[in-house]
């Protein structure tokens, strides 16, 4: 156990180290996100009401949308230079390269989609009334539960040759849930929590969150090897 666990920990710091080499990745993930919420306020018009309410929504389709270049840009450098191969010769589990690089596209994911909400305050007048901790929560709980799958499904197309096309047709119909539930919750922290539903969304990411992590550190040897 610990020795996995140090595994673990060596693994994130890669991942880490080389986000902070190519802080590119990160800029040019945020700049598309931010770009297709600026697109989802011109189409929304000058109706106040529905750019407010429909805010949570423009938020997680910009970030799963943002998403697949991050994850597609996540096992490039292995598959370019056989460094995933080399990864795998070396005495550490593949479960351990899954949490790294899960961990790694989950940073990425975070710090777009918490750029992302001042920017839907500004654009969409979308202030959340339940606090900006809970949104933060939120889209945390969204963004792991998105990193972990995106990661396996990045691996698995990262050795075909349309993976730019085939990475978000395997993972979208997989995620919609997540993003259904991240967006319910969104809501929520942005209108208001009268009905008292925020708790089970949180929930809901969280079961989420567990399933898709746990199923990646099982599965990862399957894919990576196969």
């Amino acid at each position: 156990m610990k020795e996995a666990l140090q595994q673990c920990a060596a693994m994130i710091g890669k991942e880490l180290s080389h986000l902070w080499r190519a802080r590119a990745r990160v800029a040019g993930t945020a700049a598309f996100a931010l770009a297709t919420l600026l697109l989802f306020s011109f189409a929304g018009g000058m109706n106040a009401d529905l750019l407010r309410h429909n805010a949570a929504g423009y938020l997680w389709i910009g970030l799963l949308l943002a998403s697949t270049l991050s994850l597609g840009e996540s096992f490039r450098v292995e598959t370019e230079h056989n460094a995933l191969e080399m990864l795998l010769l070396l005495p550490v589990r593949p479960a351990a390269i899954f949490v790294g690089k899960a961990v790694g596209n989950l940073v990425v994911l975070l710090l777009v989609g918490l750029l992302m909400i001042p920017l839907c305050v500004v654009l969409f007048d979308a202030a959340p009334r339940e606090g900006v901790g809970k949104l933060a929560l939120t889209v945390l709980l969204g963004t792991a539960s998105i990193s972990a799958p995106g990661t396996m499904h990045a691996a698995l197309a990262s050795r075909a040759r349309g993976r730019d096309l085939l990475l978000p047709l395997l993972l979208f119909p997989l995620v919609v849930p997540c993003v259904i539930a991240a967006v319910q919750a969104s809501r929520a922290c942005f209108t208001g929590d009268a009905m008292g539903e925020l708790s089970s969304w949180l929930a809901v990411l969280v079961g989420f969150c567990v399933v898709h992590w746990s199923l990646g550190a099982l599965l990862f040897e399957r894919v990576v090897e196969d």
